[in-house]
């Protein structure tokens, strides 16, 4: 009798890695640091979702939601009895254009199951998704794909330039000697910091002719990295990848203040995360059988403090004016649609 374990088994832990490193490599780059700082936004955003209608969209589920959605554009979590079980692959099948059945891996700690299940059973939330195949999300990076393979391509240059260049070493001229003796020379100047080092003047005779008059002058082998403007370069990606995942460059600027970082932080939450929450809550509300609401602007205090309580304050004062001059509620109900309140 065959067993053979798949979804996250070892084989298929490996064959992930590698997959993973190769789509790094081709452009979607996963993990650089400006992206898994994006990606730690959605996750831990949508942690703090206030969720109403339902018990089964735990932090947990909402983290692995703004997670799986943030590098893969889709999430995919089948509906059990009381909870959600998220899933690690997914195939499916439409009709019109909507998923009609699912055949998902669930991971398990001894090996990954497979199982079908129809698609009122699942819950599956897409972003990005193409009208040519409107069941499928795409990742923010992979619609940036050509910005993510710059900054890539950079990151991986300048790590192999500090791996490999010469950084900080010197050449010196030095009378005619043995490879031996140079060699000896070389190692003694290592760790000499605040000793007087003597060595002998290059301004001798040696074959036949004088030496050159540059007198212990050493020659920088340091690459220069400016004219390759590969600080602008880096800066411009990394800016772009930022705007890709809804944040705004600011939010990493090293001279940001206070209400730079409040109003990043409320245009993350306003256009890219309450978007995506209000596609989940409609999912959700189709597939649990109840209404459920996602709210991020709360808990993430995604507004204008100050000019809340103003607005507070102008909203108590007009209802206080209406009252002393007996306007109908009909006519303040009107008034109140006319400024969205």
């Amino acid at each position: 009798m065959e067993k053979r374990s798949a979804g996250s088994g070892f084989t298929a832990e490996i064959i992930q890695a590698r997959e993973a490193y190769i789509s790094g490599r081709r452009g979607i780059a996963e993990m650089t640091a400006t992206a898994q700082s994006c990606v730690s936004l959605w996750e831990n955003g949508f942690a703090l979702a206030d969720v109403q209608g339902t018990e089964m969209l735990n932090r947990q589920s909402l983290a692995l939601i703004g997670r799986s959605l943030a590098l893969r554009g889709e999430s995919v979590f089948l509906i059990q009895d009381d909870f959600l079980v998220p899933a690690s692959d997914w195939d499916l099948r439409t009709r019109y254009g909507r998923p009609t059945a699912y055949r998902i891996s669930i991971p398990e700690a001894g090996g990954g199951t497979t199982q079908t299940a129809l698609a009122g059973e699942v819950l599956h939330l897409r972003i990005g998704s193409d009208p040519a195949a409107p069941y499928y999300g795409t990742a923010p990076l992979k619609r940036s794909s050509l910005t993510a393979g710059m900054l890539n391509a950079v990151e991986s240059a300048l790590a192999e330039v500090f791996e490999n260049a010469p950084l900080g070493s010197l050449v010196m001229p030095f009378p005619e000697s043995g490879e031996t003796d140079l060699e000896t020379l070389g190692r003694g100047f290592r760790g000499r910091r605040g000793r007087v080092l003597l060595r002998e003047s290059v301004n001798v005779s040696a074959a036949g002719g004088p030496a050159p008059a540059s007198d212990w002058k050493p020659a920088d082998m340091s690459p220069n990295l400016e004219k390759s403007m590969t600080s602008e370069t880096l800066d411009a990606s990394r800016d772009a990848i930022l705007g890709a995942f809804g944040v705004l460059p600011g939010l990493f600027n090293s001279a940001t203040t206070g209400p730079m970082v409040r109003e990043c932080q409320r245009h993350l939450c306003q256009w890219t995360l309450q978007p995506i929450a209000a596609l989940l809550a409609e999912e959700a509300t189709d597939k649990l059988g109840s209404t459920v609401t996602i709210d991020l602007l709360r808990p993430l205090q995604a507004y204008d403090s100050g000019g809340r309580a103003r607005a507070m304050l102008s909203v108590v004062q007009a209802l206080a004016a209406a009252k002393a001059g007996e306007v109908s509620k009909a006519d303040l109900d009107t008034a109140f649609d006319l400024v969205d309140l």
